[in-house]
Parts: C-alpha cells; sequence; structure tokens
C-alpha cells in the first residue's frame, strides 16, 4: 500500500469514528451475523442502510442505454453544447483521479459502503477511495458556512423508509456520467456539470440484501429541464468492507477498467 492510500484510509477511518462511532460498531456486529441476518431497521429506528453494496453495471453504448443518458444528452442548452464542444474525453476528471460524485459514482461499477449512525449516514466509495456525511435531521444550510466541492453538500431528511437527499454546492469540476458512455453513434461522452448543479437522491432499503437509489438533476446553467436517473439496483456485497483502490493520474493502470480506454 502507498503512503498517500494509508494517509487517505487513515483520514477516512478517523473521520468515520467522530461522525458515526455507534455505526460502526453495528455494521461490524451485523456483519459477523451474516448480510442476511441485518436488520432492516436500526436500533434508533430508522431504516437501516449500513452495509457494503454493488450497483448493477450501468452505462451508455449506442442501442443499449442503461442509465437514462439519451435524455440528458438533450437537456444541454446551447450555450453549453458549445462547451462541451471545445472538450474532447480526455478532458474527464476522473482521468486526473478527480472523485467522481453521485449519480455518476453509480457508473463506475465499483462498491460502495454506507455506515450509519443516529442523525448520520457516511457514504464511502471504493473507486477513488473518498466519502461524504449526510445529516439525516434536515439541518438548515448556512450560506456563509458552504464552499463549493466536488461532492457538493448534502442534507438529508427520512420521507418514510426513503432517505431523501439535497446535494448544492458543487465546484462544477465532476462530470455527470463516463467519457466512455455514449448512448448514440454521435455521442461524444461529455456529461459537464457547474456551480448550479442539484441533485436529489432517493435512497431505499427494498430487502435484506437490496438497496436502491435514484436521482433527479437540475441545472439553471447547462440543463434545459430535470435529468432523471432510472432506479437503480445495488446488491449486498459479500465483503464487510469496502477496499483501498488508488488512483494516480500519471499511472493509467490504477485506473477503474471502465475509464482506462478512454486515457
Amino acid at each position: 500500500m502507498t503512503p498517500r492510500a494509508v494517509a487517505l484510509g487513515c483520514t477516512l477511518a478517523m473521520a468515520l469514528l467522530v461522525v458515526a462511532p455507534r455505526a460502526v460498531l453495528t455494521q461490524s456486529a451485523g456483519a459477523a451475523r451474516g448480510a442476511e441476518a441485518a436488520p432492516l431497521r436500526t436500533a434508533w429506528g430508522e431504516p437501516n442502510l449500513a452495509g457494503v453494496w454493488r450497483p448493477a453495471a450501468l452505462g451508455a453504448t449506442p442501442g443499449r442505454d442503461t442509465f437514462n443518458l439519451t435524455q440528458l444528452e438533450r437537456l444541454y442548452n446551447s450555450d453549453a453544447q458549445l462547451e462541451i464542444k471545445k472538450l474532447t474525453t480526455k478532458d474527464d476528471p476522473a482521468l486526473k483521479c478527480i472523485p467522481p460524485a453521485f449519480p455518476r459514482a453509480m457508473l463506475m461499477n465499483q462498491p460502495i459502503q454506507i455506515v450509519q449512525g443516529p442523525g448520520i449516514v457516511a457514504v464511502m466509495t471504493e473507486a477513488f477511495h473518498t466519502f461524504r456525511t449526510i445529516p439525516t435531521n434536515n439541518p438548515r444550510r448556512d450560506p456563509d458556512l458552504l464552499f463549493p466541492m466536488y461532492l457538493g453538500d448534502s442534507v438529508g431528511r427520512w420521507e418514510g423508509d426513503t432517505l431523501v437527499v439535497d446535494v448544492t454546492s458543487f465546484n462544477g469540476e465532476s462530470w455527470l456520467a463516463n467519457s466512455t458512455d455514449r448512448p448514440t453513434a454521435t455521442s461524444r461522452g461529455i456529461w459537464p456539470t457547474s456551480f448550479t448543479t442539484h441533485v436529489v437522491e432517493r435512497w431505499r432499503r427494498v430487502d435484506a440484501n437490496t438497496l436502491e437509489y435514484e436521482a433527479t438533476v437540475d441545472d439553471s446553467t447547462l440543463l434545459t429541464g430535470q435529468w432523471r436517473t432510472p432506479k437503480v439496483q445495488l446488491r449486498r456485497h459479500t465483503r464487510d468492507r469496502i477496499e483501498i483502490e488508488k488512483c494516480f493520474s500519471d499511472e493509467p493502470g490504477t485506473l477503474p477498467a471502465k475509464l482506462r480506454a478512454a486515457k
């Protein structure tokens, strides 16, 4: 393991111990009992999203679009289209090891891990090994404390058994899909975001081994309307934790397989 990977792993572990110590213990106990024994609700009464989950293989090629990217491509406005023409697939932020925000993270075909505590959820990704914390008590955002980030700023609330997450304050450096995703023969594989990108996610535990994810995206700068992803099914992974997947932009072999073709 490289020094950079060790440092990243240590930072992640410390953050989770601070934000959700009870959740770490809860998930470890659940893993010891086996995935099928994981309760549908937490000890404090919330739907239990904790675990390691892997999405189905998703993407877009001509004639096969499993992420509704044909619609997204049509929604980019004329100004966005002009900017897209200036870019190539070599400009894909992921090729520079910039972590993909959701919903693009679902297209990486890599496991994610959710750790949960009272009033807080942490979502970790294996690809580019990063995480975000989501308060689930719908706190009010203080505009003076927000600053643009790759993954945006997340605020959650429970609507029945569904965790609804409102994500704003993106820095416009992420894309909404992979450069290898091209739903039509004329697609360029370029899916930019902006400072005004707004994502609303819906996470729902379907059964002991299935998690469901769906997102809507609005962007007053780039899009003429709302883009909605399909409902994505994630299956419980046999592992009890994600691995550390390193990424160095000068080493193509460290990129996820889905991106190497574009490097």
